[in-house]
């Protein structure tokens, strides 16, 4: 927002700089007094993560910009329908707890690609791991730093390669000095601030409106629905359906930097129970994030910039020194995306290429020594691509991060349910999908972004083009693997050993019918 800076107060950036000190602090303590073995801690917390730690991580990866200033953008617009790219996640949060959970867990392996290995060998093994580098680098730094650094300048009025600069230096300090134990700690205070910090400005938003009663009556009736018709522009239900369970099938399943967490826990029941508590963080994510665009819509319907939205009534409604912690929050929530990406991209590259590849024999030291510098590297070359992105400028930026994450997904989603589930799956379908796949996918998405823009050629709409390429290459591999008649000496799916605990199930039990009454509750609203 150009006038953002203007409505800032020297206290403001007094407790910006405050926060920012004890967040350092924190990663210190954590890093070089509590834990003084930091190299077991580097990756997976030394296994030592509870339930609460690992929800905290796991939203606290996922709401990003996209969630804290996009998704008030679309609210503005479009009401809570974009509610659905959050609520909609509990059935696949729930599929990685009681399917891919027990199985990454059972196979006791650092990464994902490292289980893959296991089950179809190390030519999978190095595919999966280039992929998951390029795919932390593009959708969770590249575009985390720039949506960021765009955020950051116009709070700071600092230029957009410096405000990159800033919030990469800091996330680069967790990861490479504390690394994941630093990130989960950091995370639960991050997270805490941000739910009050958000829930206060929902509430006097709401309050400015008049109550939820006014807030309803001032509105469009569909802005309250989260199923819109077939011929919705923005967001037709079908398109919703089938397309948002090929990126949650990837995103929460099989991203390294999703999974991370779990694959830190102490033990399975931890890592079920943090994947619930994640499912019902994610149910706050409509109220802290989309009701303030809806409220902003009210407030201020003369807004030329729907992406001011959030911003717009930070400024507006919040005193001095509120405004300050609000700023620091957002940085917060970025610096947490930031700091797990860079974790999750040292972890691969270090235990799948370095190690696999390079140097089997290498100790602990190297190894952390490696995946410090790799995390530098990384942070580096994301730079680069953000301060690059300025040519997919002027879209809208939630459905930039929905439409990349939308081409990305189908050959992980493919690769990942038939060789977890499918024992017929073969290590040449999983090849020629990680990489014929891969191209076919990620070229589609060229042609849609850039090439030729769906604003000017009849497109359907990228979540359904994200379904029939999953589609397409789902039918490829089980088709590859049936007629493959050679020997290519894969192992069996990991089978379960034991069924989630009588509490897991409750808690799964009460998220699923909390969930399902919101969608009823949210729904059949007239215009």
């Amino acid at each position: 927002m150009n006038d953002i800076h203007q409505h800032l107060h020297t206290l403001d950036f007094v407790i910006v700089l405050a926060y920012l000190l004890i967040l350092i602090g924190i990663g210190y303590w954590v890093s070089f007094v509590k834990h003084k073995n930091r190299e077991e801690n580097l990756f997976l917390a030394g296994r030592s993560l509870g339930w609460m730690s690992i929800g905290f991580t796991m939203w606290g990866t996922n709401v990003g910009p996209s969630m804290l200033i996009a998704s008030a953008s679309i609210g503005y617009t479009t009401g809570i329908v974009a509610g659905n790219f959050a609520w909609y996640a509990f059935p696949f949060i729930f599929l990685l707890a009681v399917v891919f959970a027990p199985r990454y867990l059972q196979a006791n392996v650092l990464t994902l690609p490292e289980y893959m290995g296991k089950r179809f060998g190390p030519a999978t093994r190095s595919m999966l791991a280039w992929y998951s580098l390029v795919t932390i680098l593009i959708s969770w730094l590249a575009l985390t730093l720039y949506s960021g650094g765009i955020l950051v300048s116009q709070m700071l009025n600092f230029p957009l390669w410096l405000s990159v600069l800033l919030l990469v230096a800091i996330a680069a300090f967790f990861a490479v000095s504390g690394g994941l134990k630093a990130v989960a700690y950091t995370n639960v205070f991050q997270m805490l601030l941000l739910i009050v910090v958000s829930f206060i400005l929902a509430a006097v938003a709401v309050w400015k409106v008049g109550g939820l009663t006014a807030l309803y009556e001032e509105t469009p009736a569909h802005y309250w629905n989260l199923l819109r018709p077939m011929d919705d522009a923005n967001y037709p239900w079908l398109a919703i359906a089938l397309g948002y369970p090929v990126m949650g099938i990837w995103f929460w399943c099989t991203d390294q930097s999703m999974v991370q967490s779990v694959l830190g826990a102490k033990d399975l029941r931890n890592g079920q129970l943090g994947a619930n508590f994640t499912g019902w963080l994610k149910i706050l994510d409509v109220a802290l994030f989309i009701i303030p665009g809806i409220a902003c819509y009210v407030l201020f319907p003369q807004l030329s910039n729907p992406d001011q939205a959030y911003m717009t009534l930070v400024t507006q409604l919040f005193p001095a020194g509120m405004t300050g912690l609000v700023m620091a929050v957002l940085i917060a929530a970025l610096v947490s995306t930031i700091d797990g990406a860079l974790n999750s991209l040292s972890t691969v590259f270090t235990m799948d290429i370095y190690v696999k590849h390079f140097k089997p024999a290498a100790t602990q030291r190297e190894i952390v020594r490696i995946g410090r510098i790799v995390a530098i590297a990384g942070a580096g070359i994301a730079v680069l691509f953000a301060l690059a992105i300025g040519s997919i400028e002027g879209l809208n930026l939630f459905d930039v991060f929905q439409a990349i994450l939308g081409f990305i997904a189908p050959p992980m989603s493919v690769v990942f349910l038939l060789g977890v589930l499918w024992k017929r799956t073969t290590a040449r379908a999983v090849n020629i999908i990680l990489t014929a796949g891969t191209l076919f996918s990620l070229g589609t998405g060229v042609l849609y972004l850039w090439v030729l823009p769906a604003s000017a050629y009849p497109w359907p709409h990228f979540l359904l083009l994200s379904f029939y390429i999953f589609v397409v290459l789902l039918v490829a591999a089980i088709m590859i693997s049936l007629l493959d008649k050679r020997s290519n000496h894969s192992a069996e799916p990991i089978k379960i050993q034991a069924l989630p605990s009588r509490k897991v199930l409750m808690a799964w039990m009460a998220l699923i019918v909390v969930m399902v009454g919101m969608y009823v509750f949210f729904n059949g609203h007239g215009d």
